[in-house]
């Protein structure tokens, strides 16, 4: 049944893919959770978990098809800002601006873990991944990287700066990749670290910026905002921050490296409606990419909304449909439907359903 669904799920991906044009598409969307702000969703198999900006945590029971809040309005989270999460079959980690949130599912509470290390910023955490081949949570602050061994409920801190930069100690996305590696997205670039070596052992971690050609040398910095693998490539996708002054600071885009020496940058060159990255996700063969452009005079982000790439032809289309949002902050496809986390609530595309009406 799950090959049926990915070939399914493939050919409703090509019909859609061909047939976008400036016209609305016939998706079906559904709206949930509007005027909350979402940072993150993952997750579990049983439940989608959704982070917020301002109202804590949510949880949808897709059986049941209802929403949960933890918050402090409903005195049951610590914490109402909220900007990553995660979760496996007994834990749900939420990164806040102050610690981390621990829910243990089987009691249904929430604790809180703080860290010392590098002061109050430090407790920002503004990324978490999961890794289940390891029984590991790797948790980016704002200064520093911890893993939290899950058994041994141990927690080491690790400092990752990188040739006297401290950006590249500021971590803002993580992905585990397979069993042997972990990527480590900061302000500064991308540092990729062999799982079977310590993470301070000399050579266990290389590092990516825009030196040596990495990232073809474009741009003064490279801020890496999300990671995604597909095969024998790694997408990355970068943060757009230019002004007047500094037109060539970060030039954002979205980067396909073969893991060897070849990058291909898609752009507003290319067919994107802008050349800052939000997040990035995989359905088959095409990747979803949710934009946004950075104002020179403004210094804000405005949203530019979502893009498709088909990463055999690397045929890029913009998707246009007056229920989606411009600012889609991340994204997560849960195997049937993808997840879009706005400014202004979650918007769900049912793939899986709309390619059994194309069966009938």
């Amino acid at each position: 049944m799950k090959n049926q669904y990915s070939i399914f799920l493939l050919f409703l991906l090509i019909i859609i893919f061909s047939s976008i044009t400036a016209a609305q598409i016939n998706l079906d969307v559904t709206k949930f959770l509007e005027g909350s702000a979402i940072e993150d969703i993952t997750g579990d198999g049983e439940n989608i978990w959704a982070a917020t900006n301002g109202s804590g945590v949510y949880r949808y029971n897709i059986k049941n098809n209802k929403w949960t809040n933890y918050s402090t309005s409903k005195n049951n989270l610590q914490n109402d800002f909220v900007y990553s999460i995660a979760a496996n079959k007994q834990y749900v980690w939420a990164g806040s601006i102050d610690g981390l949130m621990i829910l243990d599912k089987k009691r249904n509470r929430w604790m809180k873990r703080k860290f010392a290390k590098g002061g109050q910023l430090s407790n920002w955490i503004r990324s978490l991944s999961y890794d289940a081949s390891s029984d590991l949570l790797w948790i980016g602050r704002f200064k520093y990287l911890t893993k939290y061994d899950i058994k041994k409920r141990k927690f080491i801190d690790y400092d990752l700066t990188t040739g006297g930069d401290e950006k590249t100690n500021t971590i803002k996305s993580i992905q585990v990749d397979g069993d042997s590696l972990v990527w480590f997205g900061t302000e500064a670039g991308l540092h990729k670290y062999d799982k079977f070596r310590d993470l301070d052992e000399k050579g266990a971690v290389e590092f990516y910026n825009n030196r040596l050609n990495f990232f073809r040398g474009e741009g003064d910095e490279v801020s890496i905002s999300s990671i995604l693998f597909e095969q024998n490539n790694v997408w990355i996708g970068l943060d757009e921050f230019v002004t007047q002054y500094n037109p060539n600071y970060n030039l954002g885009g979205l980067y396909k490296f073969d893991r060897r020496n070849e990058w291909k940058r898609f752009d507003t060159e290319t067919g994107f409606a802008a050349n800052g990255i939000y997040d990035i996700e995989r359905t088959g063969n095409f990747l979803w990419v949710s934009l946004y452009q950075f104002g020179d005079k403004t210094k804000d982000q405005y949203g530019r909304g979502l893009a498709l790439l088909n990463i055999i032809t690397n045929e890029v289309k913009m998707i246009y449909d007056e229920r989606i949002p411009n600012t889609i902050n991340t994204l997560y496809f849960d195997g049937k439907n993808m997840w879009l986390g706005s400014s202004s609530g979650i918007i769900r595309i049912e793939l899986i359903n709309k390619l059994a009406q194309w069966q009938k």
